[in-house]
C-alpha cells in the first residue's frame, strides 16, 4: 500500500462474535465490536430481543434497538429445541467469541454453558455479562440498571445535599458493563494470540459500576469516610461545580491555588486569593457557601455566555449547561464523527452513535443498520449445512 493511501480495514475484521445478549449491556458491548469490524451474529428468539419492543418508535421500528444493535446479523433459533441448540453449538465452533447476558446457570441449562463449550472449543473466548457475576451471594438477583445504581452507592452520592438519592440520567450500569465486557473480550483475544487458548470472562454490572467510582472508593476504602451527596458541587474541591448566572447556570472547575488566584482576578475579587478562609483547596471546600455567594453575586449581572467567555479568556475551565440535543448537535461531535449515518431499508437515513475510539488509517461511518428479526437465519444456517457437507 502506498504511503499516501488510507486503509479501509477495521481493526476487528475477521473476528466472529456469537451474541446471545439482549436488552442493553451485552448488545452495547457487541455494538462497539461491530463498529470496529467484527462480524456479530445476534441470536434471537422468535419474538426477538426485548429492545425491539421498547420505544421510541418510528414507523413501528424501535430506534433504541437500532442504536445498540447496529451492524449485526440476526438469526432466530429456538434454544429450547435440540435443533436450535445444535445449530448454536455449530456456530460456536466457527466463532472467536461468545457473549451472553443471561442469569448465571441459564446457558448451562440450555446445553451451551462455558465449561462444556470451552472443553470442546478451547480457543473460544466465552464472555458472560450478568448483574452480579457468576459467584457471590447476589449472583441470582435480578439486575436492572436502577438496581445496580442503588446497590453500588452511585444513587446515594447523587442528588441535592438535602434531597433524596437520585438515579443518573442514563443507564450507566449497563453501559459500564458493556464497556468492561469489550475490554475483557479484547484482553482474552490478545492472550489467545500468545497461548492459542481462549478464556472465560466473568463480567458483572455491579463490579463495573463500583469500579467506575474511584474517588468515592478512595474515600471509603482508604480514608474511612462515608461519601455524602453534594449536589452540583464537588465533594473535595471549590469552586468546582454549577453556579447561577442571570439567565441560567454555568460550570466552573478550579482545582489548585494558582488557578484560584487567576479565578479571583477574573471575577473582580483579587483579594480572595489572600483571604485565609480560601487559602487552600480544602479550606475553599469547607467555606464553599461563602465563596458561592460571592461568585453568584458577580455572575448575577451577566448572562451565561458572558460568564463563560470571561472565565475562558482567563484560562479557567468553564462551560454552559448543554442539553443532550445541543451536545449531539455540537460542532465538536460533528468534527469527531461521534454519530454517523446509516441507511435503513424502511426508515431511510438514520444517524446513530458510533464507538468513540479513533484509530489511524481507519475510516469512521460506513456501517450497517440493526438487522430485521431473523434476517440472516437462512444465510447462516445454509453456511452451516455447507460446512457439514465438506
Amino acid at each position: 500500500m502506498d504511503q499516501g493511501e488510507k486503509s479501509t480495514r477495521r481493526p476487528l475484521e475477521g473476528v466472529r462474535v456469537l451474541d446471545f445478549s439482549r436488552v442493553l449491556a451485552g448488545p452495547y458491548c457487541t455494538a462497539l465490536l461491530a463498529d470496529l469490524g467484527a462480524e456479530v451474529i445476534k441470536v434471537e428468539s422468535a419474538t426477538g430481543d426485548d429492545y425491539r419492543h421498547v420505544g421510541p418508535f418510528k414507523e413501528g421500528e424501535s430506534l433504541l434497538f437500532q442504536a445498540v444493535n447496529r451492524g449485526k446479523k440476526s438469526i432466530v433459533l429456538d434454544l429450547k429445541s435440540k435443533d436450535g441448540v445444535k445449530a448454536a453449538r455449530q456456530l460456536a465452533a466457527d466463532c472467536d467469541v461468545l457473549i451472553e447476558n443471561f442469569r448465571p446457570g441459564v446457558m448451562d441449562r440450555l446445553g451451551l454453558g462455558e465449561a462444556d463449550l470451552r472443553a470442546e472449543f478451547p480457543a473460544l473466548v466465552y464472555v458472560s455479562v450478568s448483574g452480579f457475576g457468576q459467584t457471590g451471594p447476589n449472583k441470582s438477583l435480578p439486575a436492572y440498571d436502577i438496581i445496580i445504581q442503588a446497590m453500588s452507592g452511585l444513587m446515594d452520592v447523587t442528588g441535592d445535599v438535602n434531597g433524596p438519592p437520585m438515579m443518573v440520567g442514563d443507564a450507566f450500569a449497563d453501559v459500564a458493563g458493556g464497556m468492561f465486557a469489550v475490554i475483557g473480550t479484547m484482553v482474552a483475544l490478545f492472550d489467545r494470540e500468545k497461548t492459542g487458548k481462549g478464556r472465560f470472562v466473568d463480567l458483572a454490572l455491579y463490579d463495573s459500576l463500583v469500579s467506575m467510582m474511584p474517588i468515592v472508593a478512595c474515600r471509603a476504602l482508604m480514608a474511612g469516610q462515608t461519601p455524602l451527596r453534594t449536589g452540583n458541587r464537588h465533594a473535595l474541591s471549590a469552586p468546582f461545580g454549577t453556579y447561577q448566572a442571570n439567565d441560567g447556570h454555568f460550570t466552573v472547575a478550579v482545582l489548585n491555588d494558582r488557578l484560584f488566584q487567576t479565578f479571583a482576578t477574573a471575577i473582580d475579587h483579587p483579594q480572595l486569593a489572600d483571604d485565609p478562609q480560601f487559602g487552600s483547596d480544602a479550606l475553599r471546600r469547607e467555606n464553599e457557601p461563602d465563596l458561592a455567594a460571592i461568585i453568584e453575586k458577580w455572575a448575577s449581572h451577566r448572562d451565561v455566555t458572558a460568564v463563560v467567555t470571561c472565565l475562558s479568556e482567563h484560562g479557567i475551565p468553564a462551560s454552559p449547561i448543554c442539553s443532550v440535543s445541543q451536545a449531539w448537535a455540537s460542532s465538536q461531535v460533528t468534527a469527531r464523527n461521534l454519530a454517523t449515518p446509516i441507511t435503513h431499508p424502511t426508515l431511510g437515513t438514520l444517524t446513530v452513535p458510533e464507538q468513540p475510539i479513533h484509530f489511524s488509517d481507519t475510516p469512521r461511518g460506513g456501517r450497517r443498520p440493526a438487522p430485521e428479526l431473523g434476517a440472516h437465519t437462512d444465510e447462516i444456517l445454509t453456511n452451516l449445512t455447507a460446512g457439514d457437507a465438506k
